[in-house]
């Protein structure tokens, strides 16, 4: 399982993770910081952990994973949250670095403004890998994810994104970053400008750098097309886990900032619509994870399940030791994260 972490100050996994155990005593342990009895020991501590806690709020869960061997492609661990006086399903989402959408998901019925304080929810950062290459920029659109496979170090980064809302749909393609733009002007469409004009909202020809504009501070420009998709930040974080940009994949200003700065002009982006992941992990264990279909249409949203075509599918879903019964539960509920549905035998 990740850590936090809070790379804009520098801070540590032991030290935060000291302190992301809540109302439990403040240990601050570092091999580099050996502290004695003396009072000047004791201020400087007590100075570190004041600086510590206001910076909690920055600091937030990191899901970072190395990369499985043996043809896995689960990576990650489930775990529980405690809901608080105050929480909202988007506060506790941006707090785990996972969609608003995923955690409602996981977690069916439960009020996204006012959870019960005392439920129990389940976080849901457990995933399996796309299926494909494992180099650069993979968006999966089903998932509401983007991977991030670091070059050097064996390892993936997984980011909630924000995508195309119905008519302006985020294209499934291999392509690659042609611009990379830091503070970025938005100059919307015609269409976006009537768009808003019908909600009494004038927007200008073009929308400078700052707090008002909606790509954030960071963006970069795919090779698509005319070059009218980007991955960029947000002034709204609230749209990350969501299907509310006009085609453009929005993360959260803190992981915009991380890719901007890992990401480089020609760098391969896939964009993949793979609603239904499977794996057969090396201990037998078969893995299913189905999220909800793209589109909003009434009829996708029934508990009637088409049965997928593809023949990868089809024939992991016909393994001997899968669980029939497992199975139908998993294409039905569509809980967005890896369930077991059975073990291998003699295949």
């Amino acid at each position: 399982m990740t850590g936090f972490f809070c790379s804009e100050y520098g801070i540590y996994y032991t030290a935060v993770s000291a302190i992301s155990v809540a109302k439990k005593p403040l240990i601050l342990y570092d091999k580099t910081l050996l502290l004695g009895p003396d009072k000047e020991s004791v201020y400087m501590l007590l100075r570190v952990c004041l600086i510590l806690i206001s910076l909690w709020s920055s600091c937030l869960f990191a899901r970072t994973y190395t990369l499985p061997i043996d043809n896995s492609r689960l990576i990650g661990t489930n775990t529980q949250y405690v809901v608080h006086q105050g929480d909202t399903i988007a506060s506790i989402a941006n707090h785990y670095d996972i969609g608003f959408l995923a955690l409602m998901a996981a977690n069916p019925g439960v009020d996204p403004f006012l959870p019960k304080v005392g439920k129990k929810l389940l976080i849901p950062l457990q995933t399996l890998l796309p299926e494909g290459k494992q180099q650069g920029i993979v968006v999966n659109i089903a998932q509401l994810q983007l991977f991030y496979f670091r070059p050097k170090f064996h390892q993936v980064d997984v980011f909630p994104i924000g995508i195309g809302r119905i008519g302006w749909n985020t294209p499934v393609t291999t392509t690659h970053i042609a611009q990379k733009i830091p503070n970025p002007t938005w100059t919307p469409t015609e269409h976006i400008r009537q768009e808003y004009a019908m909600k009494g909202v004038i927007l200008p020809q073009v929308v400078p750098a700052g707090a008002n504009n909606p790509l954030g501070d960071y963006a970069m420009r795919l090779g698509y097309g005319n070059g009218e998709y980007l991955i960029h930040g947000t002034n709204k974080s609230f749209g990350v886990g969501l299907r509310v940009s006009s085609g453009c994949i929005r993360l959260f200003p803190r992981n915009i900032q991380y890719l901007f700065s890992q990401a480089h002009v020609g760098m391969m982006v896939r964009i993949i619509n793979q609603p239904v992941q499977y794996s057969r992990e090396p201990n037998g264990q078969l893995y299913l994870e189905v999220t909800r279909p793209l589109s909003q249409a009434k009829a996708d949203q029934t508990q009637a399940v088409s049965i997928p075509t593809d023949p990868k599918i089809l024939k992991f879903l016909t393994k001997k030791g899968i669980d029939q019964q497992q199975l139908v539960k998993v294409l039905t509920q569509r809980s967005g994260y890896p369930e077991l549905v059975g073990r291998a035998v003699n295949d």
